[in-house]
């Protein structure tokens, strides 16, 4: 049993970096400001032709396809007064792709969710008087694992962002039947609308919202721990 409690809070160390990562990805993902940031930041207006209220339509019909149990999405945008259809197939395609890895993030989110709140609550019950310390103790060493794997990522994503962002569609991408993700930008409306520096923002943003609540969590876990040593001595 003694073996097993240490595997399980481990786990719980390991679970909670997921947890923030993948709790930032899906506000992100789900985050009306981050689009219209982005296409304001890269003129994204002047490189596809759009308005910028066709442009918010398309940024909130993105929003509901991710969100919705539809397979493949079909928007249509007025440019220079007629109806165009926004996407090709392929496109559409790689937007299905992607809504499938936002469902393996959600999924995480839920399953690291789920363990940190039943871990916590059999912590509790249990452990009582010790339960509080426990879990402090845990959330420090997960906070501070946390901020090292973001600070880490982030120092690779400034050196390196272009090599990086091909290879994470490359092994991402290895479990999708061919290659969907790889757009030209001369006439694929969805690059335009998420150029690479979209993505490179987009994955900092991410990364300082994880580590932003690793401080705080950290933060609160470290000082209730000191509070209670001073009290000991």
């Amino acid at each position: 049993m003694r073996c097993l409690g240490i595997v399980v809070r481990r786990l719980f160390i390991l679970c909670l970096p997921m947890l923030l990562l993948t709790a930032s990805i899906t506000w992100a993902a789900n985050s009306l400001w981050l689009y219209q940031h982005g296409f304001e930041k890269y003129d994204v207006s002047r490189t596809t032709g759009l308005a910028e209220a066709e442009l918010d339509r398309v940024a909130r019909e993105l929003i509901t396809y991710f969100r919705s149990g539809d397979k493949h999405i079909t928007l249509t945008v007025v440019k220079d007064g007629e109806p165009v259809e926004l996407f090709t197939e392929r496109e559409i395609i790689h937007l299905w792709e992607v809504k499938m890895l936002f469902r393996l993030v959600y999924y995480l989110l839920a399953s690291t969710l789920a363990f940190v709140i039943v871990y916590s609550a059999v912590m509790l019950r249990r452990q009582r008087g010790r339960a509080w310390r426990v879990l402090s103790s845990g959330i420090l060493k997960a906070s501070i694992l946390t901020l090292g794997v973001m600070g880490a990522a982030a120092l690779a994503v400034i050196a390196a962002f272009g090599p990086l962002f091909w290879w994470f569609h490359e092994i991402l991408f290895f479990f999708f039947e061919g290659d969907y993700w790889i757009l030209d930008p001369a006439k694929h409306y969805l690059i335009q609308l998420f150029p690479q520096g979209f993505w490179y923002d987009a994955f900092l943003l991410c990364g300082g919202i994880t580590a932003g609540l690793a401080v705080i969590l950290g933060g609160v876990s470290g000082r209730y721990l000191l509070l209670k040593r001073r009290v000991a001595v």
